[in-house]
């Protein structure tokens, strides 16, 4: 059973996001404050969190920025139209995507299933190796670890998501809108924004130097690779 958590301080958003997700197999948990999906992440194994941006006692990006000291579960942030900085916030320290209110049921259930996808599976149709490795970056796709000269990384879903692809597909440059369509498994419409937060975070992790980095390279108006020469 899938475990996920609605967060919010409006009980009829909190209701209304049970209705679009009681149609699938999930076991709906729900908080009011960031706090309370603080306790609940570490009392229960849960496996996604939509969480509202503006909450008392402990607000969304705050909440965010303390589970992801301990937890990969990705985290969808819940906002409004005008909450555009706090979106770009939110991103930088940790969520992986966010949903806009008013919701639209579909974009709602899609987003949910994109991100258990990336969180459960984070694998391609085809066959591949369980472990690649590139210079000094290892990557298991089985036990979903990363490490770089052999110490451990914790990435997100998502981060792990977009580096698995560039790893896979060595020296290939994918655009901002071919990365998002590809990862998030969604239509790139203005998104591509995220994929560079999501980029930055990567290289902030895996780099010595992230201003000069040795992996995760950009190709001038084109979009990102990952070198392959020292791929194993």
């Amino acid at each position: 059973m899938i475990n996920i958590l609605i967060c919010d301080d409006e009980k009829d958003i909190v209701s209304a996001l049970k209705i679009y997700l009681s149609f699938e197999n999930y076991n709906l948990l729900e908080a009011h404050t960031g706090q309370q999906a603080i306790d609940i992440v570490k009392s229960q194994d849960v496996q996604l969190i939509l969480m509202d941006i503006m909450m008392p006692e402990l607000d969304g990006i705050a909440a965010t920025v303390k589970l992801r000291e301990e937890y990969n579960i990705p985290i969808i942030l819940l906002t409004a139209k005008s909450e555009s900085s706090d979106k770009v916030l939110g991103l930088n320290i940790g969520a992986d995507d966010y949903i806009t209110k008013p919701f639209d049921p579909v974009e709602v259930q899609a987003r949910v299933r994109s991100q258990l996808r990336r969180y459960t599976a984070l694998g391609g149709q085809a066959k591949r190796p369980d472990t690649i490795t590139i210079g000094g970056i290892e990557l298991d796709d089985n036990s979903k670890n990363v490490t770089v000269d052999g110490e451990p990384v914790s990435l997100t879903p998502i981060e792990f998501s977009i580096l698995k692809l560039l790893m896979e597909h060595p020296d290939k440059v994918y655009s901002s809108a071919q990365i998002y369509e590809l990862v998030w498994n969604d239509v790139a419409l203005g998104s591509e924004g995220a994929v560079a937060v999501h980029i930055r975070h990567l290289r902030e992790k895996l780099e010595i130097n992230p201003s000069e980095p040795r992996y995760i390279k950009v190709v001038w108006g084109q979009g990102y690779k990952i070198g392959g020469s020292e791929r194993k």
